[in-house]
């Protein structure tokens, strides 16, 4: 192809110019890797000789009966439940209240989203230091409220540790959740509420039957969101709990790194991940389907 015909594709209509770049890097960053990881749970790495071995669909009968494994995908499933619901009831309560033009209300929807730039692991260790049951703050502070014995480490304890880390996860991540509510409630019509006052409907009635049918499909794509990074949660587990105590807190993540870079087991470690990745794609397709989600 000459310079020419270049320049003139680049000048005229056709999409190509500006899909090439994006399919490049969705080549090298996506597809590559995918391509490479299902390559790579059929085989597995051999410290002694240093390469790889083909061992077949042994990595996923491993997987199958591997009952690590199993607990892990139990502690993420409820993870990703408890934070989801959790999520989305502060977030519409706290949109709801938001959802006014009163002096201060537009400077604190913009320090709720200084929350999100903060790094997950950097908001994991902030809790860390706040959750000790020698100094930390929150700590205390549960303890003078009667929820929390003094003496009583919360991230050392089986049936603590999980809520320990979910105050970090909801903690950060409910003002993303503000935010996009916020937005589906201002783009709501004024006419519905005004008949409804007018017929003498309660603020109940008004929230039931005209804003959550008409803030449907802005939940939905929400949950979705969230729901897809909920399920592959890592950061906040890796930096407050390591798993613990005990697979307390072992997520499917942080067993994939785990076999993957500790025990150097690098088939294996991709089948767990390509597992959460089949496991995310069916839940998502499913909750896209049943919700009638549209982009």
């Amino acid at each position: 192809m000459s310079i020419a015909q270049v320049k003139r594709i680049a000048i005229s209509d056709s999409p190509w110019p500006w899909l090439l770049p994006l399919i490049a890097l969705l080549a090298v960053f996506t597809i590559y890797p995918f391509i490479y990881n299902v390559w790579l749970s059929f085989h597995e790495f051999v410290p002694k000789s240093r390469g790889l071995k083909f061992v077949g669909v042994d990595n996923w009968i491993q997987l199958w009966n591997d009952s690590r494994f199993w607990g892990a995908l139990g502690v993420t499933f409820l993870y990703f439940a408890v934070a989801l619901t959790i999520e989305i009831v502060l977030g519409m309560a706290i949109a709801l209240l938001l959802d006014a033009e009163l002096p201060g209300f537009g400077m604190l929807r913009a320090v709720l989203s200084m929350t999100l730039v903060i790094p997950p692991a950097i908001a994991g260790m902030m809790f860390l230091l706040m959750e000790d049951s020698q100094f930390g703050a929150l700590s205390y502070l549960l303890g003078l409220a009667g929820l929390l014995d003094k003496a009583t480490p919360m991230l050392a304890t089986s049936s603590l540790a999980l809520i320990g880390v979910l105050i970090a996860e909801v903690w950060q991540w409910t003002p993303f959740m503000v935010l996009i509510f916020l937005a589906g409630l201002r783009s709501l019509p004024a006419e519905p509420y005004e008949a409804a006052m007018i017929d003498g409907a309660s603020s109940w009635q008004m929230f039931r039957r005209l804003t959550l049918p008409m803030m449907s499909r802005v939940i939905a794509v929400a949950v979705l969101l969230r729901g897809i990074d909920l399920f592959r949660v890592f950061d906040y587990v890796f930096v407050m709990t390591s798993g613990g105590p005990g697979t307390a807190t072992y997520t499917v993540s942080l067993y994939a790194w785990q076999q993957t870079f500790s025990f150097l087991k690098w088939g294996y470690g991709a089948t767990l991940s390509l597992t959460s990745l089949i496991i995310v794609m069916v839940i998502a397709n499913t909750f896209i389907r049943v919700a009638k989600v549209r982009w």
